[in-house]
This record gives structure tokens, sequence and C-alpha cells, in this order.
């Protein structure tokens, strides 16, 4: 039986590229094979700003957008964060979803494909990954960056650059074996 990945699309603004850039990431990852894939929108999930009174290790949420983003996180083995970089940082509609929860996440392997400008988004990256171990998850080393992603759309098509389907895999690869390597600590 194939792990569940939930790929995560980190940005919520009008206009985002997102959507395009995952896309191609679902199906990179479908083509690698290893996992059972769910693409998860923040923006359909319309997240508030942290509106749960108890704090999330307590898991006694209130509210119904928070018990199925929970549900959504608790169901995965993994998970691969699709995200832009604003201002040298992850998004905050990105931040907040992951500060929403906390039990969920634990034990769980987190891969990052980021685009931006000429950094790629890799300092929205390095934010993310600090935040992700301190929620006792495993961020990988390995990740996908895309510079410029703006040349690589056309008509909301993204194409990748040459050297992103050969990283996607090395990632993929990666979270594969953490995958497996974590599960036991999650039974």
């Amino acid at each position: 039986m194939p792990h569940k990945l939930a790929i995560i699309i980190g940005s919520t603004r009008p206009g985002r590229v997102g959507p395009s850039v995952a896309e191609w990431f679902v199906n990179a990852a479908r083509d690698h094979g290893a996992f059972d894939i769910t693409l998860v929108d923040l923006k359909d999930l319309d997240l508030p700003l942290l509106d749960e009174a108890a704090h999330p290790s307590k898991q006694q949420y209130e509210h119904e957008h928070t018990k199925r983003w929970s549900a959504i996180v608790e169901d995965a083995d993994a998970f691969v964060f699709v995200t832009p970089e604003y201002d040298y940082f992850a998004p905050a509609a990105l931040v907040n979803a992951v500060q929403c929860l906390a039990k969920e996440w634990q034990y769980k392997p987190a891969g990052v494909v980021s685009y931006g400008g000429v950094s790629g988004g890799l300092r929205s990256t390095q934010t993310l990954r600090l935040l992700l171990a301190n929620l006792d998850m495993h961020p990988l080393k390995d990740s996908v960056s895309v510079q410029f992603v703006a040349k690589h759309i056309t008509e909301g098509v993204f194409t990748p650059p040459e050297h992103a389907p050969g990283a996607a895999a090395t990632m993929l690869d990666e979270l594969e074996k953490w995958t497996g390597a974590l599960s036991s600590l999650r039974s």
C-alpha cells in the first residue's frame, strides 16, 4: 500500500502561479509512483488566522475548518509544500496553516518546491524548514527551486526548467525513504 503524500499549495494570493507549479509536481509525483497523492489548496480551505482558543497541541478544535484541516494532515504520511517567497519568507497563509496544528505533523517528512525570482524561493524554503523542524517533522535537505518562475509559465501552464525534473525525482526518492523510516515512530 503506497504512502499518502499531501502536496500543499502555499499561496492564496490572487494571480498566484502556485497551482500551475503544483500541477506539474503532482504529475512528477504520479510518474514517480511511490505515493498516493492528494493535492491541497490552502485557498480552498480558507483558514482564518489562528482562531482556536486552545493550543493546537491539545487538539481541542472548535471550528469545522480546523477539524477538516486536521483530518487532511493527520491522514497524510508525507508532505510537499509548493511555495513562493514573500519578502524573504514563507507566505503568511502557509505559516498560519502549519501553526494551526501541532501533533498531526509529528514524525512526518516534508519536501519543498519553491519558486520566485532570482533566489527561486530558497529563503522561503529555509524559513519553512525551521518551522517544520520545530514541529518534530523531518524537512528534507533536497528541494526543487525554480528561479524566474514567470519565464516558465505560458498561458497558465508551467513548463519546468531543465534541472527541475531531476531535482523532483531526487526529492521524491528521499521522501519515500524517510516516509518509510518515520512510519514506525507514528505507530
